[in-house]
C-alpha cells in the first residue's frame, strides 16, 4: 500500500520548476531571475539567451523544464504562457582553504542556490491593453500648450 497521492499546491493554469545546486551566489542568480518575471515565455528566453551573465544558460533549462512540465504533465498550452514567478534561495557553500601571506590561511566560501520559475497560462482576454498617453487616474495626460515662436528679425 503507497501513501496518498500529494495534492497539487499550485491552480490548474500554472506549472513550476526548481534547479537546485545552481552554482552561483542567490543575489547574482536573482539579478538574472529579474529579467524574465512577468514576460511571454518566447520573450524570457530570447533575453536569456543575449545575456551577458554566465548564469543565465543555467535559468534558460529551468524555464524550459517549467515550459515542459506545463506542456506535458498539465496538458497548458505554451503559445499562452508567462513567468508569472521566479525566486531563488539559498543552498549549501563549499568551504575552501586560501594561503595567505605569514602562514596565514582565509576562507573562500562557494555558494550554491536554488531557483524556482513558475509559469503560468494567460488566457487572450486578460492580457492587459498598454496604456498611451493615459496620466494619473487613467485620465488622459494633459498636454503643455505650445509656447508662441519668436520671429526673427
Amino acid at each position: 500500500m503507497s501513501k496518498p497521492k500529494r495534492e497539487r499546491t499550485l491552480p490548474d493554469t500554472e506549472a513550476k520548476a526548481v534547479g537546485r545546486m545552481v552554482r552561483s551566489s542567490q543575489y547574482k542568480l536573482n539579478r538574472v531571475a529579474e529579467l524574465i518575471r512577468g514576460k511571454r515565455i518566447e520573450q524570457a528566453i530570447a533575453d536569456l539567451t543575449f545575456s551577458r551573465k554566465r548564469i543565465a544558460v543555467e535559468v534558460i533549462k529551468v524555464l524550459k523544464s517549467a515550459v515542459a512540465n506545463a506542456e506535458n504533465n498539465h496538458n497548458l498550452d505554451v503559445d499562452d504562457l508567462i513567468v508569472a514567478q521566479a525566486w531563488t534561495g539559498k543552498d549549501m557553500v563549499l568551504k575552501r582553504f586560501h594561503a595567505r601571506g605569514r602562514g596565514k590561511g582565509s576562507r573562500v566560501e562557494k555558494p550554491f542556490s536554488e531557483l524556482t520559475i513558475v509559469v503560468r497560462e494567460q488566457a487572450q482576454e486578460e492580457k492587459k491593453p498598454k496604456s498611451k498617453g493615459k496620466g494619473a487616474k487613467g485620465k488622459p495626460a494633459a498636454r503643455k500648450p505650445a509656447a508662441p515662436k519668436k520671429e526673427a528679425a
